[in-house]
């Protein structure tokens, strides 16, 4: 994972995201332990309170759960949670996308024709896999 330090998203903001990310693909599974608090600030060189905001989302948000003497474990119902969250993002953005191509008076033709573009742009193939 890196930091993007050229962007108006907070850095906490991107290690959720990128821990919700890995998530909704698998690579954390229910009960698996995230990496510590420490260790992945230090991996990022980032401050530790920094991790812990981005880790204190994730369990507000139910993906996580701090158990004691044991750091954060990714919770049964974490992959359900972070697959929601970024399906939320996505709509979000496809939506205002629409919006500004709706505003130029783009057709819903056109519209599709450029999601499709996007797609094929995004070196994602169907199933999530790149």
């Amino acid at each position: 994972m890196s930091i993007n330090t050229n962007t108006s998203v907070p850095i906490y903001q991107q290690i959720a995201d990128h821990v919700r990310g890995r998530v909704a693909a698998g690579i954390h599974r229910p009960g698996e332990m995230l990496p510590s608090i420490r260790a992945l600030a230090i991996e990022l060189v980032v401050n530790p309170n920094t991790v812990q905001r981005a880790y204190d989302e994730l369990d507000w948000e139910g993906l996580v759960e701090l158990r004691r003497g044991v750091g954060f474990v990714v919770t049964e119902q974490g992959v359900r949670v972070a697959r929601n969250q970024l399906e939320q993002a996505a709509r979000g953005s496809f939506s205002q996308g629409i919006v500004l191509a709706r505003s130029a008076n783009i057709s819903e033709e056109s519209i599709r024709g450029i999601f499709d573009r996007a797609m094929s742009d995004s070196g994602v193939r169907e199933g999530g896999g790149t």
